[in-house]
């Protein structure tokens, strides 16, 4: 049957409605894509956590894509793709696979920085196949893949995916609302970014808003405490008086102790003040001697100690300790090594004043030293010491002291401070701490002397003591300085003695008698030294090692270095130069106390030249 004109005309008439009802849906879907865009742009103008933007940017572009899950993954800082966010139905395998760089569709993404898509992920022959990705993939039963880039400027920092379990294309209008929602996520971090940079930089604008907040008010401290210090330094004040100003400043309790650990000035706050302070915890003072600042530790009452240490020039001159319940900050610390600072230099300004008129006593000391013996002192002299309690006519012992572990100044100061006892002088005298004193007991007087130095310098110590004959102070210093010498030869590196107690060397350290030892060491060694000088060898030694092992054959050759057999041809040759009877009896003896004392005159002198 032909087609009327009404037939044509109802035809025309569907076709309209179908195109009408296709752009009716069309806009429709373009408002709902317009609309979850500008909502997803006001969600970024007012949240500021990634975290919290992202998931949403997924989950829109989840529901108006269709697909069956979306998701958002960045680049961490080895270029491998971690997923952040998703929506949809996916495994925890899959949440937490990490796609190392440049495996899969996103990475053909990141290297063109443009959309892809495979209708079939497995299928796909343009990109890297990750083993691993692959399986996940055909565990979730993952088919068709879209992903966009998330640009930041030129830079891609992560990938946007959609992906349905299910073959198909993806058109153009879903790639582009993809790269919207993109855009949309790479804006969002870019933004966190900032918001976080910004919340950075404001906390550290206010830290270190605090921090200047902190250092005013502690140089403001500092500057009353230095004030108070200096005024303590230009008034004349002591050590009571920096107790009382950290007390003032700091709180707590406040001791200052001397080289000795003596308190010389305790100040506590408020009007209760205890009989005793403790003393410092050894180890505390011993480490800020050691390190020159400022330690701390718990005492048993649950008090923070801090003590630092007063020295100067490398000398212990005491120590400071604040005792108090609060804990002990930088601030505290500086005002107590600078407190300290300050109270060495009140002791050394007081131990000026007292170096002074040692000084005076030391110059006394040297021209009574060089004084000669048969004329009589002159009244000036004599009047000078009477005026600092000093008879020069009945200083009749000399002492000469050394401490090889300390200068020569610090020997000088305890023989200074020991003097009054004494009614003595001393000083510094050619380059050793000597002394003039009266004495009925030189013995005891060495003893007490050792003893006090000792224990005031903390290293071993000689002294030596001399009985002054016919007011030649001269000779006894020369007695005294050459017996300290011998007997640091001979061993003794920590005694008190008299110089009568080591009368039998006297001939090695008394210079009247040194052609005395020079005979006696000729005639009894004469042939044995000129036979080792003529044939460059080694008899004397080797006879002086005899007799120091005792006569053990194994220990003498040991100390020689020689075999037995050397050393009995060498005894032989000793016997045959000095007589078979070198070695025993009186002839023995004899021979051993020359070669003792061959070695010991070189000590005080050096080498002396032998007499041929």
């Amino acid at each position: 049957m032909p087609r009327t004109d009404s037939d044509a005309q109802g035809a025309r008439d569907q076709g309209g409605d179908a195109e009408h009802h296709e752009l009716a849906a069309y806009r429709l879907r373009r408002e709902r894509e317009l609309t979850s865009l500008y909502a997803t742009a006001r969600s970024l103008a007012v949240l500021g956590e990634v975290d919290v933007v992202l998931p949403s940017i997924v989950r829109e572009a989840h529901e108006l894509i269709g697909s069956d899950f979306a998701y958002l993954s960045l680049l961490d800082a080895d270029g491998n793709l971690m997923l952040r966010a998703s929506a949809g139905t996916i495994s925890p395998e899959f949440s937490s696979a990490r796609m190392p760089p440049g495996a899969g569709l996103g990475g053909r993404v990141i290297e063109t920085r443009a959309p892809y898509w495979v209708s079939d992920y497995r299928a796909a022959d343009g990109i890297d196949h990750n083993s691993g990705f692959d399986r996940l993939v055909g565990d979730e039963g993952l088919v068709a893949l879209l992903g966009v880039p998330l640009l930041v400027g030129d830079r891609v920092i992560g990938v946007l995916f959609a992906a349905d379990r299910t073959e198909r294309p993806f058109p153009k209008d879903e790639v582009a609302l993809l790269s919207a929602f993109a855009d949309h996520a790479a804006i969002a971090l870019n933004n966190a970014r900032l918001y976080e940079e910004s919340r950075v930089a404001l906390r550290r604008l206010r830290d270190a808003y605090r921090v200047i907040e902190d250092q005013v008010a502690t140089m403001e401290l500092a500057a009353a405490v230095h004030e108070a210090l200096t005024h303590v330094v230009l008034t004349g004040g002591g050590p009571g008086d920096i107790a009382q100003s950290l007390v003032d400043h700091l709180g707590g309790a406040v001791t200052i102790r001397d080289r000795d650990d003596k308190v010389v000035a305790s100040r506590f706050p408020g009007a209760a003040t205890p009989d005793v302070d403790p003393p410092p915890e050894r180890e505390l003072l011993e480490e800020a001697r050691r390190t020159g600042r400022c330690v701390h530790g718990r005492g048993d009452d649950g008090t923070v100690l801090s003590v630092a240490a007063i020295q100067a020039d490398g000398s212990h001159l005491g120590s400071l300790s604040l005792r108090r319940r609060a804990a002990t900050d930088s601030a505290d610390v500086r005002m107590l090594e600078r407190s300290a600072q300050i109270t060495g230099l009140l002791v050394l300004m007081r131990e000026a004043r007292v170096e002074a008129e040692e000084r005076v006593r030391g110059e006394l000391l040297t021209e009574l030293l060089s004084h000669p013996p048969l004329h009589p002192v002159h009244p000036t002299l004599r009047d000078r010491a009477l005026a600092r309690g000093v008879d020069v006519d009945r200083l009749d012992v000399l002492v000469a002291a050394d401490c090889p572990g300390r200068p020569a100044a610090d020997v000088v100061r305890e023989l200074h401070a020991a003097s009054p006892e004494w009614s003595g002088l001393a000083g510094e005298y050619l380059g050793r701490g000597t002394m003039l004193l009266h004495t009925d007991d030189p013995e005891a007087a060495a003893a007490a002397l050792h003893h006090r130095l000792r224990h005031r310098l903390g290293s071993p110590t000689l002294v030596v003591v001399d009985r002054v004959t016919g007011h030649d102070r001269a000779r006894s210093f020369t007695l005294a300085q050459r017996c300290l010498d011998v007997m640091r030869s001979l061993g003794d590196n920590d005694r008190g003695a008299t110089t009568r107690h080591y009368a039998m060397y006297a001939l090695a350290f008394d210079p009247r008698r040194a052609h005395e030892l020079r005979d006696f060491i000729s005639d009894t060694l004469g042939p044995l030294l000129d036979y080792d000088r003529r044939r460059c060898t080694h008899l004397v030694a080797t006879a002086g090692a005899f007799f120091t092992h005792s006569g053990n054959l194994s220990r003498t050759a040991h100390a020689l270095h020689i075999h037995t057999n050397t050393l009995l041809k060498r005894l032989d040759r000793i016997g045959v130069i000095l007589g078979e009877d070198w070695r025993a009896g009186d002839r023995g003896l004899r021979v051993h106390l020359a070669l003792r004392l061959h070695q010991l005159r070189r000590v005080p002198d050096g080498p002396v030249p032998e007499r041929r």
